[in-house]
């Protein structure tokens, strides 16, 4: 581990913190390495209910190292081709651990959030922003084209053509805006973000884990599944839920006119 990424666990929430604040967090290799790792033994660990992302400092992520791009671009093309190919190949299992882990995402955002910070962002399922978050999809800034399943999930939150003008351009989105667009679920005002953001993750780590988990896989293979697909999996989904402690709890608690107390299993 680096000391890069800050990694914290307590009461059922892992906290994740990018930690190089005097380059914006800027994400090394080490940071993506660690990250990886991390990622994917959280997913695996069943007494973690949720998982928070965030960044040290004033910003949440700005992107890529430029400043290590670089001295890569001394190599020739061949090697930067090659150089490239291999280190997003290297990311690509965080990606698919965050779509796939049975239990809550979210990324807690202030200020830049560039670049593969952008990307990282839309890949959690809940977003929370602050006042002053700015996001965009700068790639194009630097003559390339998004990575971190930037392309993937902007189309699907905000329409293609509105992802277009956000990829192509580049430009800043701010907080508010990000919200009406879909790209943020909260905006915290001035000195509120770790409040609005507690609130929310507080909930989801006391939820019914297995509930959580199979309604985040619902929503995301609706895209892609037949109306039959989908639904012989809500059964599937419903069925697991209802074999769990946290069920007969919910369905007890409601009877008994009290609130439930999940505890994930």
């Amino acid at each position: 581990m680096t000391d890069q990424l800050q990694v914290k666990v307590s009461e059922g929430v892992a906290r994740v913190t990018f930690n190089r604040p005097k380059a914006r967090n800027a994400l090394s290799q080490e940071m993506r390495t660690a990250l990886v790792d991390t990622m994917i033994d959280f997913g695996q660990d069943d007494s973690i209910r949720c998982i928070v992302i965030a960044g040290a400092g004033d910003n949440f992520m700005a992107g890529g190292d430029v400043k290590n791009f670089a001295e890569l671009a001394k190599l020739s093309k061949e090697e930067r081709y090659n150089h490239f190919l291999k280190r997003i190949h290297v990311t690509q299992p965080l990606l698919l651990a965050l779509r796939e882990m049975k239990k809550p995402v979210v990324g807690v955002v202030q200020g830049a959030a560039v670049g593969f910070g952008f990307s990282l962002a839309m890949a959690c399922d809940l977003v929370i922003a602050s006042h002053d978050a700015r996001f965009a999809c700068s790639y194009i800034g630097i003559g390339t084209c998004p990575d971190g399943s930037g392309s993937y999930y902007l189309p699907k939150l905000v329409g293609v053509k509105r992802a277009m003008e956000i990829a192509l351009l580049g430009d800043f989105i701010d907080a508010s805006t990000a919200q009406s667009m879909g790209l943020v679920n909260r905006v915290a005002e001035e000195g509120q973000l770790e409040a609005v953001s507690e609130e929310i993750i507080g909930r989801l780590a006391s939820g019914p884990t297995v509930g959580i988990g199979n309604t985040k896989q619902l929503i995301y293979a609706a895209d892609d599944n037949s109306l039959a697909t989908q639904l012989a999996m809500e059964a599937r989904g419903f069925a697991e839920c209802a074999a769990t402690e946290d069920w007969a709890e919910g369905v007890t608690a409601f009877t008994e006119k009290r609130k439930p107390q999940f505890r994930g299993c």
